[in-house]
C-alpha cells in the first residue's frame, strides 16, 4: 500500500527549533517526527512511501538515506517552490500509484489511529476521499451532516463559515491530518500550482462524496507548536 507524508512545511510555529532544521526532524523522546511517522505507516502495511520536502530539504533526504527503513521511499522535491497540501499531491502524482487509493499523513501528527481501519473504510465506500476526523477542540473544523458527508467548514476564531451542502444538522469535527484519497481525484484538481487540499475538498464536496471517518476514540496530537511537543513526549512511548 502507498502513502504520502507531508513534510515540506516551514514549521513556523515551532521556531526557534526549526530555524536550522525541518519540522520533520524535530525529536520526541529521541525519535524524529519523520521516523515516528514512517515506522507507524510501515507497521500498518504501507511499504511504498512518498515524502515531500522543501524547508531544509537536504537534511530530510540525508536522514532517509542514512536510515534503513523497511520501505521504498521516494522524494517529491519542492525545494524551488512550496506547493501547500493540495499542490503537493498533484506534484507527486507520478510517484503515487494512480490505480489504487493512497493514504496521506501530516508528518507532525502523532496518534494511535488504526490506519488499516481508516484505509479499509475508504475502500468499502464510493467516496473520493475519506478524512480522519474527531470531536476535539480546534481553531478550524469541518462540518458534516448526519451521514458524515462533508458539508462545510468553520473558523472557530473568526466565526467564518462555508456551507457546501445545506443540512438541518451539521456537526463540527477536527481534521486529523490523515486522509485516504482515490486517484480519480486528480481529474478534479488543478494540474499545477499552490493550493490547499482543504479548499479543494470543500469545493469538490458540492459534487462528489467527501466523507468523514469519526476517529474520536483515538488519541491525536498535532505536534505543531512547543506546548503540544511537550505533551507528545508524555504519550509517545505508549503509542510508538
Amino acid at each position: 500500500m502507498r502513502a504520502m507524508i507531508l513534510a515540506a512545511g516551514l514549521g513556523i510555529r515551532l521556531l526557534p527549533l526549526t530555524a536550522d532544521k525541518p519540522k520533520a526532524l524535530i525529536e520526541v523522546n529521541g525519535k524524529t517526527l519523520l521516523e515516528i511517522c514512517i515506522n507507524n505507516l510501515i507497521r500498518f502495511g504501507f511499504n511504498k512511501l512518498v515524502v515531500n520536502v522543501h524547508h531544509h530539504a537536504q537534511q530530510i533526504i540525508n536522514f532517509i538515506r542514512n536510515n534503513n527503513f523497511d520501505a521504498q521511499i521516494d522524494i517529491s522535491d519542492e525545494t524551488e517552490r512550496l506547493l501547500d497540501t493540495g499542490g503537493a499531491l498533484v506534484y507527486a502524482r507520478n510517484l503515487l500509484d494512480q490505480s489504487e487509493p493512497f493514504l496521506v499523513h501530516n508528518v507532525d501528527i502523532i496518534s494511535n489511529i488504526d490506519l488499516h481501519y481508516l484505509f479499509q473504510y475508504h475502500l468499502n465506500s464510493s467516496a473520493l476521499a475519506s478524512l480522519g476526523v474527531s470531536k476535539r477542540e480546534a481553531s478550524r473544523v469541518f462540518l458534516f451532516d448526519d451521514q458524515m458527508i462533508l458539508s462545510g467548514w468553520r473558523n472557530m476564531v473568526t466565526g467564518k463559515v462555508i456551507i457546501t451542502n445545506p443540512s438541518k444538522t451539521l456537526t463540527a469535527y477536527a481534521f486529523s491530518g490523515i486522509h485516504v484519497i482515490s486517484p480519480e481525484i486528480f481529474k478534479q484538481l488543478p494540474t499545477k500550482g499552490e493550493f490547499s487540499i482543504v479548499d479543494a475538498y470543500l469545493k469538490l464536496s458540492k459534487d462528489f462524496l467527501i466523507q468523514g471517518v469519526d476517529l474520536s476514540h483515538s488519541d491525536i496530537i498535532d505536534v505543531g507548536k512547543p506546548d503540544t511537543l511537550e505533551l507528545a513526549s508524555q504519550f509517545v512511548t505508549k503509542w510508538v
